[in-house]
């Protein structure tokens, strides 16, 4: 760990459930590239006082997850169209007193499916709705994926967000699809750890499945395409891009694939 002075800059995550996971991937990247950075992961249950004293303490970026993804878009100066268009932003970036907010959890998703191959007439079945979900919805849709419909267990928010992207609206997420997506903590550490978020008959039957959760990569709804034989998207490498995007906002360093997985493994590693 290289020596703090009065001039290294502070970057910061704030979470409801704070995970080694970023500061991991960024400290890594500061310490490679020699950059004087530190990265410091953080909760409150003030969201209103945290984004003042990032403009105040003049903290370069901070990473924003659940639940303050759409709190902190009133209290920022200029929101880019990727928070705008979900309503929600993860990335702050503080140039001289002014906070811009984005969402590189859009920008990520769709670079994923950009490479990912998947035909555009695919029928997708995105499983969630709350501020993640519209993020992962947004990419579909901007990718050209015209095929989509939610699911949802509260019918409220998730006919909310598929009106907003004009997807269709299923209760049943056992509705089938060529692509399942996940994005509810069904999978995550935690209370649901052990929960398979589609019924293994749609699994069998997809062509792609995707779940965004990223800790542990390894999710029972993977595991359970893998041993179907079907490929996957996982949320390891929406993690590791939307990192990718923060890190070079923050810094203004653009990384290479090479570094991007480097600094991802090593997150994971501990």
């Amino acid at each position: 760990m290289p020596i703090l002075s009065k001039d290294t800059t502070l970057c910061i995550s704030l979470a409801g459930r704070p995970s080694n996971l970023g500061t991991r991937f960024h400290n890594h990247l500061y310490e490679e590239l020699g950059l004087d950075f530190v990265y410091k992961a953080f909760t409150t249950s003030d969201i209103e006082g945290a984004i003042r004293g990032v403009r105040a303490l003049g903290i370069r970026g901070c990473s924003v997850s659940m639940p303050f993804k759409s709190a902190v878009l009133p209290l920022v100066d200029e929101v880019e169209e990727s928070a705008s268009a979900i309503d929600a932003a993860n990335t702050i970036v503080n140039t001289d007193g002014r906070l811009t907010a984005a969402n590189t959890d859009v920008e990520a998703v769709e670079a994923l499916l950009q490479r990912s191959g998947l035909p555009r007439d695919s029928r997708v079945l995105i499983q969630g709705s709350g501020s993640m979900a519209a993020a992962v919805t947004a990419a579909f849709r901007h990718a050209g994926f015209d095929s989509l419909t939610i699911t949802a267990r509260n019918a409220e928010t998730g006919r909310a967000l598929a009106d907003r992207f004009g997807a269709e609206f299923t209760t049943d997420p056992g509705a089938g699809a060529d692509v399942l997506v996940n994005v509810t903590p069904l999978g995550m550490a935690g209370p649901d750890a052990e929960a398979l978020a589609f019924p293994e008959s749609s699994i069998r039957a997809a062509t792609r499945v995707f779940d965004v959760v990223a800790l542990p990569v390894e999710t029972p709804l993977i595991r359970a395409a893998r041993a179907a034989g079907v490929p996957v998207l996982t949320g390891g490498e929406v993690h590791a891009l939307q990192a990718a995007g923060q890190f070079e906002r923050y810094t203004g360093v653009a990384l290479t694939p090479d570094q991007v997985a480097r600094a991802s493994a090593f997150a994971r590693a501990e």
